[in-house]
């Protein structure tokens, strides 16, 4: 038999790739596959161009910076509110003593598909109600690519309230361990966004932080725990309260509010003032404020005061403050999952910051769609349309549903 010839062995690796990528397609071994593949290039990424810490912030400008007329991406709600302004509401009844401990119906499990603990863990908490869905449900709404790393509150927000309307849902900031007891005790379960750590580094020198969703159960005082539903560590999971809130700091102690149009008495009742969508953000702006000077090398505490000035629109304390956090020093994920630095920055012309924070984090998380968002928006302000243009339509390819992308690629084409 003649000797094989380099050509034919050629055409038979080609063949082979073809035939590889063939089954690689086919759902159950893409599904299989698709993580240790892009586990495998995020690795080689990694190498290839290191990660280090996040950037810190770049000497100040000589001059003042010109205001200039803004282009807003996103609707940032209107303050109608100081740092000084008080609140009344309603006198309501002194709360009743809570029990020791409460343990609600713990919904059927969901084990988290990859980047999934937020579909995931809101499939558990419409469980808790009678839905049945499934995980996927919600993901091909909100994040139709599954290698989408990163799923927002509002955009959980946003699920139930389209389809799933016979359901209320809220969520607030600046929550407290003893107001997540409450509303256990009143029987509504209660949905946080908190820190995660991997146990397996995805790049060299990383960092192992990640954000997850988690939801909460139940509690009880004689342990100090709480009960927690975790689509990534299973059912059940007993967690310390002091461990909850070190975690639920990062994320502004954000927590979401899913409930029947019967519970909404109780829970205005339980929120008080914190009802208010304003109020409530100046209540997280004060304690943020309490914890930089109480821990002023906290980089959460500093990077939360930064995030809730900027949802007053007081754009330039807000850089002040995230100048601080990336001093101290923050995770390599933190701008995969918060963007109030994009907009901040933006705001305040300071476009040297923005594209050093929003190129980093596209070198974290190369899908980014809110880092190639707010990178098109300085580049327009720069007067660079065309790459603008082209940031944008990356956005919406990354994914499909990100209205934030399609406002953005209509208003350049409009105002080129």
């Amino acid at each position: 038999m003649r000797k094989l010839t380099w050509v034919h062995i050629w055409i038979v690796l080609v063949g082979l790739i073809l035939v590889g990528a063939l089954i690689y397609q086919v759902p159950p071994v893409h599904d299989r596959l698709s993580w240790r593949l892009d586990f495998a290039l995020t690795y080689l990424r990694g190498l290839i161009d290191p990660i280090g810490a996040p950037p810190t912030p770049l000497p100040p400008p000589q001059v003042e910076v010109a205001s200039q007329p803004t282009v807003t991406a996103t609707q940032l709600p209107k303050p109608t509110l100081t740092q000084t302004a008080e609140f009344t509401s309603t006198p309501i009844p002194s709360p009743t003593p809570l029990p020791q401990s409460v343990s609600l119906p713990a919904p059927k499990w969901e084990q988290q598909d990859i980047n999934n603990c937020g579909p995931a863990s809101l499939t558990m908490y419409l469980r808790f109600y009678g839905w049945e869905g499934v995980q996927l449900d919600i993901a091909d709404v909100l994040k139709p690519l599954r290698e989408d790393r990163n799923v927002n509150v509002e955009e959980l927000i946003y699920y139930v309230r389209t389809h799933a309307g016979w359901l209320n849902a809220e969520y607030r900031v600046g929550g407290d361990l003893e107001r997540i007891k409450q509303f256990l005790a009143a029987g509504i379960p209660v949905m946080i966004e908190e820190s995660f750590y991997f146990e397996e580094p995805f790049w060299v020198n990383d960092d192992l932080w990640a954000a997850h969703y988690a939801l909460i159960t139940g509690y009880d005082d004689e342990t100090q725990m709480f009960t927690i539903q975790d689509s990534f560590r299973g059912p059940d999971q007993k967690v310390f309260y002091e461990t909850t809130d070190e975690y639920w700091q990062a994320f502004n102690r954000v927590y979401i509010l899913i409930y029947t149009p019967g519970q909404e008495g109780t829970v205005q009742s339980i929120l008080g003032v914190d009802w208010d969508v304003d109020a409530n953000r100046q209540h997280a702006l004060e304690i943020a404020q309490d914890e930089t000077q109480s821990d002023p090398q906290n980089a959460y505490a500093w990077f939360n005061l930064g995030s809730n000035l900027t949802y007053f629109e007081r754009y330039i304390e807000a850089t002040d403050a995230y100048d601080r956090a990336l001093e101290i020093g923050l995770p390599q994920r933190m701008m995969r999952y918060q963007f109030g630095p994009f907009i901040a920055y933006f705001h305040t012309g300071q476009l040297d910051e923005l594209f050093t924070l929003t190129e980093y984090a596209l070198k974290v998380t190369p899908n980014s769609e809110e880092a190639l968002l707010w990178r098109g928006w300085g580049l327009y302000r720069q007067g660079n349309s065309k790459e603008a243009l082209e940031s944008f339509q990356q956005a919406l390819e990354e994914n499909p549903k990100y209205l934030d992308a399609q406002y953005a690629i209509d208003f350049v084409r409009a105002n080129p």
